[in-house]
C-alpha cells in the first residue's frame, strides 16, 4: 500500500512496509505540475501489466515496481484492487503511477483539489 500527500508544490508517494522491498523503491516525488490527474480505478488491476522491469508480480497477491507496457514506464503498488487509484503523469519517468491505497476517494480528491488553480 502506498500513502500520497502533497507538500509544497509537490505529490509524495510513499511505498509502506514491505511493499518497499516488492517495489524496489520507498518514495517518489512528482512536482504536481506534472501531475495530469488521478481516478479511482480498481479495473486497471485486471489489465496487463506490460513487462516487468524491477519488481514483483505474484498473481493475485501483488504487483508491485516498475513495468513497461505499451511502451510507457508504470509504476505499480497493488495488492487489493478495490483501493486501487492511478495517477496519469506528463513528463516524467513514468507515465502512470497505479497505487493501492486506505481511502481512494480521500486521495484522488486530495490531489485534484492540489492541482486547482488558486
Amino acid at each position: 500500500m502506498a500513502r500520497v500527500s502533497v507538500t509544497d508544490g509537490t505529490l509524495v508517494v510513499e511505498v509502506e512496509g514491505i511493499d518497499k522491498l516488492w517495489a524496489l523503491k520507498s518514495r517518489l516525488e512528482i512536482p504536481l505540475a506534472n501531475v495530469r490527474g488521478a481516478t479511482i480505478d480498481p479495473g486497471m488491476a485486471q489489465e496487463s501489466r506490460g513487462i516487468k522491469l524491477l519488481g514483483t508480480h505474484m498473481p493475485g497477491l501483488i504487483t508491485a515496481g516498475t513495468f513497461r507496457s505499451h511502451g510507457d514506464r508504470v509504476f505499480w503498488d497493488v495488492k487489493n484492487p478495490a483501493g486501487a487509484i492511478v495517477i496519469e503523469l506528463a513528463d516524467e519517468n513514468y507515465t502512470r503511477l497505479i497505487l493501492e491505497v486506505a481511502d481512494p476517494r480521500a486521495t484522488v480528491r486530495l490531489i485534484e483539489e492540489a492541482k486547482r488553480p488558486v
